[in-house]
């Protein structure tokens, strides 16, 4: 995926806590999830992932210095040098992001990274033609619609454009959001989910 299709930090943050609101309610389970958002990850730190559970995830940190993703497209994973070059490329202002042991930094197919005062994202460079970027980061550039298909898809299950749509544009969790998209939820969870997570309820 082209550097230029990333959206701003702000937005990046605001849409990756929209998808990891709507997968903790129509997943309780958080093991089966693919999205998540940790609004306190460390001090002045956010953190967003996706896992798939089959070996292909990402892990965005947000912090005062900027953002920066990592991904892993493990079918891909055959361009020994990227990450010594996610090392060698990234500023060392990024230091907590290149050296965090959760996000598996010896296991790379795309690095993206992006100063709070940058204009546009930077992409370390790769051998790789596919490097899955454009396949794991899909929802992260879509809108309402593309996460609902992909989550009737997923969960098996209808899912409410009306209500998918509201949590995109970071309206204020209530409980009929959570209701239309899961009658059965556990209202308090969700909301235990929302603080955490960092998204207005």
């Amino acid at each position: 995926m082209s550097p230029d299709l990333l959206p701003s930090i702000l937005e990046i943050r605001r849409i990756t806590q929209s998808l990891a609101m709507l997968d903790a309610i129509l997943c309780p389970e958080w093991e089966y999830r693919y999205y998540s958002f940790n609004s306190g990850w460390g001090p002045g730190e956010e953190m967003a992932s996706m896992r798939t559970g089959e070996g292909d995830d990402w892990f965005l940190l947000i912090y005062a210095t900027g953002a920066a993703i990592k991904g892993f497209a493990h079918e891909l994973a055959d361009d020994l040098l990227l990450p010594q070059n996610i090392q060698a490329q990234v500023p060392p202002d990024f230091a907590s992001f290149l050296s965090e042991p959760a996000f598996s930094m010896q296991q790379a197919t795309f690095c993206y990274w992006r100063r709070t005062n940058d204009s546009s994202w930077s992409k370390v460079s790769s051998a790789l033609t596919d490097d899955g970027s454009d396949d794991m980061l899909k929802l992260v550039v879509s809108d309402a619609s593309a996460y609902k298909e992909w989550a009737e898809g997923y969960y098996e299950i209808p899912v409410s454009l009306n209500a998918v749509a509201a949590l995109f544009s970071h309206q204020p969790l209530n409980d009929s959001v959570i209701r239309a998209l899961n009658p059965d939820a556990a209202v308090n969870s969700v909301y235990a989910e929302a603080s955490e997570i960092g998204y207005p309820y």
